[in-house]
């Protein structure tokens, strides 16, 4: 079944066409809300938010877009929320003084690949989080744009889309977003 006819089985209640959608977004849905939040348990909260906000207002797809470009809008809007609400609490630092010294709780997933070399593990580690930093100091919309364009390969028009915007205001953040990185990582380029 392609994926129009998916929709419309799950818009006429076929659940099963819907937890094959589910299935067919599931991990790049996740994986955007992770890069974008910077958090594994903030990005599950926004995936099934998003899912459940999908599941609700599928009726009302009308096919004006790409169902991918509507689903990342949705999940854009529901990072963007989270994330201003996050900055008004300022709950929890995401850095954490213990009796080791620094711990950082955003540096989720470890890099397990197998390098035999600790020196190479190590550059690697220094680089990892020099990147890291410079992405965290983009703009939410800057983050979203070069995620949407070079983890999840979305083509600019499809970005604009899905973020309420036009074409060329995602090429501009785009453009300013990659300006950015290059000057702050330029001895890594």
């Amino acid at each position: 079944m392609d994926e129009e006819a998916l929709i419309r089985a799950a818009q006429a209640g076929d659940h099963e066409a819907f937890e094959r959608l589910v299935k067919q977004y599931d991990s790049s849905v996740l994986r955007l809300a992770t890069n974008l939040l910077r958090s594994e348990e903030d990005a599950y909260d926004v995936y099934q938010e998003a899912f459940l906000r999908v599941f609700r207002n599928l009726p009302k797809f009308r096919f004006d877009c790409s169902f991918n470009t509507w689903l990342y809008r949705i999940v854009n809007n529901l990072c963007v929320d989270y994330l201003r609400r996050k900055r008004v609490r300022r709950t929890e630092p995401s850095v954490l003084e213990t009796e080791e010294g620094s711990v950082d709780r955003l540096a989720s997933v470890p890099d397990t690949r197998g390098f035999a070399d600790p020196e190479r593990r190590l550059l690697s580690q220094e680089v990892h989080d020099r990147i890291r930093a410079v992405l965290d100091g983009l703009t939410v919309r800057e983050r979203m744009v070069f995620e949407l364009r070079h983890f999840q390969g979305m083509r600019l028009k499809e970005i604009g889309e899905s973020l309420g915007t036009t074409e060329e205001a995602a090429k501009n953040c785009l453009f300013r977003a990659t300006r950015k990185l290059r000057s702050e990582l330029g001895g890594l380029l």
